[in-house]
């Protein structure tokens, strides 16, 4: 099946998300849709899918002008999607999740054809390798296998065109290298795969074409042989280096000790158990592990944000366990959140206010019960300056800036005094790769500084990028500390829980 979008616009109110978009993807092909958070690549495909109506342009397939009311059309006229938030049922097993909205009955009394759905599953299963139960339950599998589950379900559907949505996103690295085999499959059996993603070596891995938007217009199509710096100064619109230059660390004294901190969670699950580790002044220990798996729970413990059950974690010496978070951050502490619009930002605020959130009743801000507003606009207009943030005015709301503004006035609150200790949870994401290059320059130039660094990623290229040592998180343990040279297959089996057989 050829599909072709021809002049796709789609606005929300006065934002085009969508600017007269072509786009062309040939059956047996991988079409990479490559652009940065919040370029129109998802919006684009959601146009597609029929979850929204463009307000201008056409569909074709096969060369017929078709249109979707929803994503029932789509389904029937052969389009599948896999999203990147899983949309399964979990206490349902797979055959179940895959017939759903589209049952088999059988006999006078319409009774539910689960041999027909498992077979479907097995079929299917058997063809691509996926090595998938059909009575397994859902929530009992891990994530590589649910998203199997999902391209079942689309191919049981006798999808043509099979859209991928940022795929790999809490993926393993074995997970990642199964995905993109199954990818190359897919394409050769003569399904159109379109690929969504914002990941150079997932793109340079297997597409046979790339489409490069930026700011909702596509800037430019390449080569799968294109270079990173290519690829990446075509997403964002200048020459972009994608290595991170660093000197060796040279580690001081601890600065960071942490003992035994466990994290009971209102249910009784335990998200964090018996962790211990320590950061030297000088290093950057990032802690790598799918998401899920504690790393938000250890960020927060630290931080004061949830209660600790047992342990203790000492800054420079001095006890933080059971401070206050404004006790903790002004004994040194730097911290960003994993979730900027939720626990960085106060979106109503201004940007001078904003970057005063946690300095708002000290000097040189405040003068005794009275904020100085001259100060606090001068040092606004320096760190926006500094950070690059993209705005009008330092009088403009938080909530009005685009996602990756909003991270630099966090990033730029949060790096702008000294400090003892940094965490950033997630310190890129949503970031271009123009802003990911200033901020990891920021990020080592905070350790050269001599503050001791904490980075929680997602992003595994990211990790072995800017660690000094790595540690590994799996159900809410450290499973090993290793150092940055480590090999992705090693660093994908301990976050996997395999780490016996990483040592081995």
């Amino acid at each position: 099946m050829k599909l072709e979008l021809k002049g796709i616009t789609k606005r929300f109110g006065t934002f085009t998300a969508n600017d007269a978009i072509d786009l062309v993807v040939e059956s047996g092909t991988v079409h990479a849709l490559l652009g940065e958070n919040g370029a129109g690549k998802s919006t684009l495909m959601n146009v597609l899918f029929g979850l929204y109506d463009a307000d201008e342009g056409e569909i074709l397939l096969d060369d017929e002008p078709t249109g979707f009311t929803g994503p029932g059309d789509a389904m029937a006229a052969g389009i599948g999607m896999v999203h990147q938030h899983f949309m399964l049922v979990p206490p349902f097993t797979v055959a179940e999740n895959v017939m759903l909205g589209h049952e088999q009955v059988k006999g006078p009394a319409k009774l539910l054809d689960l041999a027909a759905a498992r077979a479907k599953v097995k079929e299917i299963s058997d063809r691509f390798k996926f090595d998938v139960d059909p009575d397994a339950v859902i929530e009992d599998l891990p994530v590589g296998a649910q998203q199997r589950v999902e391209i079942i379900k689309a191919l049981s559907r006798d999808a043509k065109v099979l859209i991928l949505d940022e795929p790999t996103a809490v993926l393993t690295p074995q997970e990642t290298d199964e995905l993109l085999a199954i990818v190359k499959d897919l394409r050769d059996a003569g399904t159109a795969v379109v690929l969504i993603t914002h990941k150079l070596r997932e793109v340079q891995a297997v597409a046979d074409t790339i489409t490069v938007i930026r700011r909702g217009k596509v800037v430019g199509t390449a080569e799968p042989t294109a270079s990173q710096e290519e690829l990446a100064s075509l997403m964002v619109g200048r020459d972009v280096s994608m290595t991170v230059d660093k000197t060796p660390a040279e580690p001081g004294d601890v600065m960071l000790a942490v003992e035994d901190l466990s994290v009971i969670d209102e249910d009784g699950i335990a998200r964090l158990k018996h962790v211990s580790f320590d950061v030297h002044a000088g290093e950057i220990l990032a802690i790598a592990g799918v998401q899920g798996n504690g790393q938000t729970e250890l960020a927060e413990a630290l931080l004061g944000v949830v209660p600790t059950t047992s342990g203790t974690a000492t800054l420079d010496g001095e006890l933080l366990t059971g401070k206050s978070i404004k006790e903790t951050l002004h004994s040194g502490m730097g911290f960003v959140p994993e979730d900027r619009t939720e626990d960085g930002l106060v979106a109503t605020f201004t940007i001078a206010n904003n970057l005063i959130l946690d300095l708002h009743d000290v000097a040189p801000y405040a003068k005794g019960m009275a904020l100085q507003p001259r100060v606090i606009a001068e040092e606004a207009e320096e760190h926006v300056k500094q950070f690059d943030v993209r705005t009008t005015s330092i009088e403009q709301t938080a909530g009005s800036l685009s996602g990756g503004n909003q991270q630099k006035v966090v990033l730029a609150r949060e790096m702008s005094r000294p400090l003892k200790l940094l965490i950033a949870s997630q310190p890129t994401r949503g970031l271009d790769v123009g802003s990911i290059e200033f901020v990891h320059k920021r990020i080592i130039a905070e350790r050269d500084n001599g503050a001791a660094v904490i980075i929680v990623s997602a992003e595994l290229d990211e990790v072995l990028a800017l660690a000094d040592r790595i540690a590994v998180m799996y159900h809410g343990e450290i499973v090993g500390i290793v150092p940055p040279d480590t090999d992705r297959d090693t660093l994908g089996l301990m976050m996997a829980g395999a780490h016996e057989e990483a040592a081995a």
